[in-house]
């Protein structure tokens, strides 16, 4: 994680050097996220994200970010005898490459790269059925994993909007084979 953390910085200060267009900026927004199981049925949950975001380049740019948010999901069986929902708080930290185009005060944009996400908490509600069949089951989702993020956004101005999909490339939960997927809708502003 530190050397993560460590190579966007090292970017943010050679392009910063280098004298590349640069931007800074917040970016908050909501969330919609399932986890989906071979076995379950599965339902969203909203969530939230805030964070920051810089931006390096020009019509081509990398964007790396770091934000909490909270995810989810809600299951039930298909037999109807158990039902759960687990939620987290996430540290998520998305390296993106996109492509600007556009008249300078309205840029369109795609991006698309890879994430890590580490989970900071985990709360969970499951029935009693569901307790005494699989005592394990919270203990079973993954701490930390590499996902991925693609979408399209748009700049007005200083501020800007986000619409992206978020995937995991392995399973969140290997025991129940599950994987979480989210849809997330932000807004942000540049300082600078």
């Amino acid at each position: 994680m530190k050397k993560y953390v460590l190579s966007v910085l090292l970017l943010i200060a050679v392009s910063i050097g280098a004298k590349a267009q640069f931007s800074l900026g917040i970016k908050g927004g909501v969330n919609y996220s399932t986890i989906n199981s071979d076995n379950l049925r599965s339902s969203s949950v909203a969530g939230y994200q805030a964070g920051l975001f810089a931006r390096i380049g020009g019509a081509v740019y990398l964007q790396p970010e770091v934000y909490l948010s909270s995810s989810g999901g809600q299951f039930d069986s298909n037999d109807n005898t158990y039902s759960g929902k687990v939620t987290f708080t996430d540290l998520n930290v998305p390296v993106l490459v996109g492509l600007r185009f556009g008249p300078k005060n309205l840029n369109f944009r795609v991006m698309a790269g890879p994430e890590y996400i580490s989970v900071l908490n985990q709360n969970q509600n499951l029935s009693a059925n569901f307790n005494g069949a699989y005592n394990n089951f919270g203990n079973a989702y993954r701490k930390d994993m590499l996902g991925y993020q693609a979408g399209a956004g748009v700049d007005l101005g200083a501020a800007t909007v986000d619409l992206r999909y978020q995937g995991d490339f392995d399973n969140f939960n290997t025991t129940y084979n599950q994987h979480q997927n989210l849809w997330a809708l932000s807004v942000g502003f540049k300082f600078f």
